[in-house]
Formats: structure tokens, C-alpha cells, sequence
């Protein structure tokens, strides 16, 4: 009788023990997949925002630039594009072809320098730089906590549940080889401006 009731508490032991594995590693799972959701809302708010910023720029190249329509198609598409996504891969496909568009117009903006010495123009220039940036680190987190929560959906033991539970696999936020190489968001100064001195220099 004893020995039976010996087995019974080394069998609930061993059962709450796996119990409580499970449950540590499914909320581990559950908390990287959060993490993983809201930096990607994140990186959506910023998104919108560029799309409703982009507009504005546009229309003042345009004012010296009309004839570069095949660039401001594009930019064009690709609101469109984000507009209508649904998915995490198609929001990421809109994100990137933005990302390809905005190269375009730097090109644009490049070949006429005279935009630089329109107020309004620079306005929009720096806030659409500094939303630029802040949506490039956030990609860059973004991506951090896929690989994070990816390889936990991947590696044993975690992978053994995961599938069970509906925790698949997330895409990351990848830049192609065209948007490697696409100019840099940072313009030249506008003519006249003071650079400010190297650091160091009294």
C-alpha cells in the first residue's frame, strides 16, 4: 500500500514538474510573439505616417521637377499598395517598395539642387528624415525579435508545442540588393549653411 502510494506522489511529482516546464516555455513563446506584434504595429504607425508625409513632399518636387513622372508613379503605388495590404507579408512588401520609391525621389531631389533653397521643401525634407530613421531602427528591432522568437517556434524544446499551439514561423523586414544601394536619405546642406565642426574641435 505504501509502495503504491509512493509510486502515485514520484508520478504527480514528475507530472507537475513537466506541467510546470510547459507552462514556463508556452509563456516564454507567448511573450516573444507579443514582442515580435507590437514592434511590427510600431513599424505600421510609422509606415502610415511616411504615407501621409510623402504626399506633401512630392507636390514641392514637383513645382521644379514635373517631368519625373515615372517616379512620382511610383511613389504613388506604392501608398496604394500600403493602403490595401492585409497581411504581415504584404504590409512588409508595401514597406519596401516605399522604401525603393523614396530612393527614387532622392535621386530626383539630387539632380535639382535649387530645391534645397526652399524653405518649405527642407521642413518637409527633415521630418520625412527623421521619420525615415526612426522606422529603419524599428525595422531593425523588428528583426531582432523575429530571429528571437523564430528560433524558439525552430528549437527543441519549444518546437514540440509550438505547431500544436498555432506559433509559426514570422517573416522578417528583409531590404533588397536595389535598396542597399539606393542614396542615402541624408541631403547636402543647403548652399550657405554652416557645417557644424567635427567633434573635438574647439
Amino acid at each position: 500500500m505504501k509502495g503504491g502510494l509512493v509510486v502515485l506522489a514520484v508520478i504527480a511529482v514528475l507530472v507537475l514538474a513537466v506541467g510546470g516546464w510547459v507552462v514556463a516555455n508556452y509563456n516564454n513563446l507567448v511573450t516573444k510573439k507579443t514582442e515580435v506584434e507590437e514592434s511590427f504595429v510600431e513599424i505600421g504607425n510609422l509606415q502610415l505616417r511616411r504615407n501621409d508625409m510623402v504626399p506633401n513632399l512630392v507636390e514641392t518636387v514637383k513645382g521644379v521637377a514635373a517631368q519625373e513622372q515615372a517616379v512620382f508613379g511610383q511613389i504613388a503605388d506604392a501608398r496604394k499598395q500600403l493602403a490595401g495590404a492585409g497581411s504581415t507579408e504584404q504590409k512588409i512588401a508595401a514597406g519596401t517598395a516605399m522604401d525603393s520609391a523614396i530612393g527614387g525621389l532622392l535621386v530626383v531631389i539630387d539632380n535639382y539642387p535649387q530645391l534645397r533653397s526652399q524653405e518649405n521643401f527642407l521642413r518637409l525634407q527633415d521630418a520625412l528624415a527623421g521619420t525615415q530613421h526612426r522606422l529603419e531602427e524599428s525595422c531593425t528591432r523588428y528583426n531582432d525579435l523575429v530571429g528571437e522568437y523564430n528560433m524558439m517556434v525552430k528549437r527543441f524544446p519549444t518546437n514540440l508545442f509550438a505547431g500544436m499551439f498555432g506559433y509559426k514561423e514570422q517573416p522578417f523586414y528583409r531590404v533588397s540588393a536595389e535598396q542597399k544601394q539606393a542614396p542615402s536619405f541624408e541631403l547636402p546642406a543647403a548652399p550657405g549653411a554652416q557645417q557644424a565642426p567635427p567633434a573635438g574641435d574647439k
